[in-house]
């Protein structure tokens, strides 16, 4: 086998990698999407997994948050937002009030579960700052 035919291969070896995670990814992210649908559609449900110290209309408000921003992650994580549009996005979500008591509430969360996840913390860190910037900026008389 010649050098240039093992080197063939094993890029098409690595980007069958890279498309299966890919799909993974969306997998996931779907069955995270339709599981906010669902809380998010039931407020009973809902009141089952709502945290004690919240009211059941105002969790399912932040899950809705939680659904946009999900999408918004994703589109992310499978390329389709580049570096510099990240932050503009980013800001887009936050300028939402819902968004910002999302974020308020889980962003800890969020960053917990981005931990050891370069692209994920990256994306964490965007929304932090937008949100960040966004409450400043709606707090401060015009």
């Amino acid at each position: 086998m010649s050098l240039s035919t093992a080197m063939v291969g094993a890029a098409l070896f690595r980007q069958t990698a890279r498309h299966q995670a890919e799909r993974n990814e969306a997998i996931v992210a779907r069955n995270q999407l339709d599981w906010l649908a669902q809380m998010s559609a039931d407020p009973a449900l809902a009141k089952l997994w709502a945290p004690g110290d919240m009211d059941v209309a105002e969790y399912v408000q932040l899950l809705k948050a939680n659904q946009l921003i999900c999408i918004l992650s994703l589109r992310d994580r499978l390329g389709f937002v580049t570096d510099k549009q990240l932050p503009f996005f980013a800001s887009m979500v936050m300028n939402s009030d819902v968004c910002r008591r999302y974020w308020a509430r889980f962003g800890d969360l969020r960053a917990q579960e981005a931990e050891g996840d370069e692209r994920a913390s990256r994306f964490t860190d965007a929304m932090n700052q937008a949100a960040q910037t966004q409450s400043h900026e709606h707090l401060t008389p015009a």
